[in-house]
Formats: structure tokens, C-alpha cells, sequence
């Protein structure tokens, strides 16, 4: 498994499903496709979705901390 980074390709809007997918060996499409169904229950996805985003650095950052 790969550290949680949000990449600089491939992403659409903040990374998050791309660095979920990449993360636990998923492609991006089934991903993005879980958190759109999950969008249909009850739920703070959407706040969830943003607080990942501004947690997961992007990849470009994590590259240069270590």
C-alpha cells in the first residue's frame, strides 16, 4: 500500500478518490463511482470529502517533505 498523497494527474476535482483508489488498489472510476452512490444514504460525505482534502497533502507536497 502507498502512502496517502493526492496526485498531481488523473485527479478531478481535489484528488481524494484518486489517492483512496490508488491507496487500496481500486481504480479510480470504481471509486469515484462508491462515493457517488454513497452520496444517495444519509450521510456527511460531502463534509467528509472536503475535511480529506484538506488532510491528504498533495503529491507534489509529500514528495518534497521527505
Amino acid at each position: 500500500m502507498t502512502a496517502l498523497a493526492r496526485p498531481t494527474n488523473g485527479r478531478m476535482i481535489g484528488g481524494v478518490c484518486a489517492a483512496l483508489a490508488r491507496r487500496f488498489g481500486t481504480s479510480v472510476t470504481t471509486m469515484r463511482v462508491i462515493f457517488v452512490l454513497s452520496c444517495l444514504l444519509p450521510g456527511p460525505q460531502f463534509l467528509l470529502y472536503i475535511a480529506l482534502w484538506i488532510l491528504f497533502p498533495s503529491e507534489d507536497k509529500a514528495r518534497t517533505a521527505w
